[in-house]
């Protein structure tokens, strides 16, 4: 049995020695074969020298080095495209998610599922982090139909079909979580330990959170659209009810003549266009992105692959 796993490196370069040092401990006793596939994410921190300087040292890890930054997604995905283990396991580099704990993720995948994810029963965030996760998903799930467990993230490990299923997925918009979850493999989560981040802290801000956010929505669903097209037939009712007033005061001469028609008009046709034409931006955007046919990321340098 081989085991793989990808770790998407952005920030905290301190961190990587500590990481690959308890990974191998932890792997050596579950399996003679074993590689670490370190995806650096043109972290601007020098995250790479330190990768070249470990796989110098130990030929079980693998580099990537992308060209630019391409997000931590597409860092997974390059990471899963050039795995070869039989169970491959994704977690990130601040090592919030315990390297000690993958033998019991590897447990519960031995026992015939296909998808095991951890679940972070206390949870070591801020609370603002926690507050804007739950937020998200609340939302996330209500127009996609799914049912989110806020306290789910990627640190998981999943089988060898699982990975080449995935690899065979084409879409720009890369969330790793959704994107496992669509596949339909049999799945459970069980609960483990979650460690405060040593040092540092998260490179996702408030403005990349929510562009995050926006391009899984627009990505995953059209219910906005939808939705869209309500609040259209909403504001076109409200401006017939505004019609059916000012018609009203028209009656007892309470009007300015030629003002009804025009105000009439602009609530209608701004409620109708308004509402959908952001919207359809944004899906016309996305469709762009996708017939672009772009790769999904570009490697520079490759380390003991």
């Amino acid at each position: 049995m081989k085991i793989s796993v990808v770790v998407p490196v952005y920030g905290a370069p301190e961190l990587l020695s500590e990481l690959t040092e308890r990974l191998n401990i932890v792997l050596k006793e579950i399996t003679n074969f074993h590689e670490i596939i370190l995806v650096n994410d043109a972290c601007p921190k020098q995250s790479w020298r330190i990768i070249e300087e470990l796989a110098q040292k130990n030929a079980s890890i693998v580099g990537l080095n992308f060209s630019r930054n391409f997000g931590q997604h597409k860092a997974i995905a390059a990471g899963l495209a050039h795995a070869s283990g039989d169970y491959v396991v994704v977690m990130d580099c601040d090592l919030q998610d315990v390297p000690e704990e993958i033998p019991k993720l590897l447990e519960k995948a031995e026992e015939g599922y296909d998808v095991v994810f951890a679940r972070r029963v206390k949870r070591q965030d801020t609370r603002w982090k926690k507050l804007s996760a739950k937020l998200y998903y609340k939302v996330f799930d209500y127009l996609t139909g799914f049912d989110t467990d806020a306290s789910v993230a990627n640190f998981s490990i999943i089988t060898k079909k699982v990975v080449e299923s995935y690899n065979q997925m084409p879409e720009q918009n890369r969330p790793y979580s959704y994107f496992i979850n669509w596949l339909g493999f049999e799945r459970c989560d069980i609960d483990i330990n979650h460690a405060k981040r040593p040092e540092g802290t998260s490179s996702y801000s408030f403005s990349k959170l929510l562009d995050f956010a926006i391009n899984n929505i627009i990505s995953e669903t059209n219910k906005p659209l939808k939705m869209g097209v309500k609040l259209g037939f909403f504001f076109s009712f409200f401006s017939l009810l505004a019609a059916l007033v000012l018609i009203i005061r028209w009656y007892f001469g309470n009007i300015v003549e030629g003002w009804t028609s025009v105000i009439v008009s602009i609530f209608f046709l701004s409620g109708l266009l308004m509402a959908n034409l952001g919207l359809l931006g944004l899906y016309l955007g996305k469709v762009f992105d996708e017939t672009k046919s772009r790769p999904l990321y570009i490697i520079s340098k490759k380390l003991n692959k």
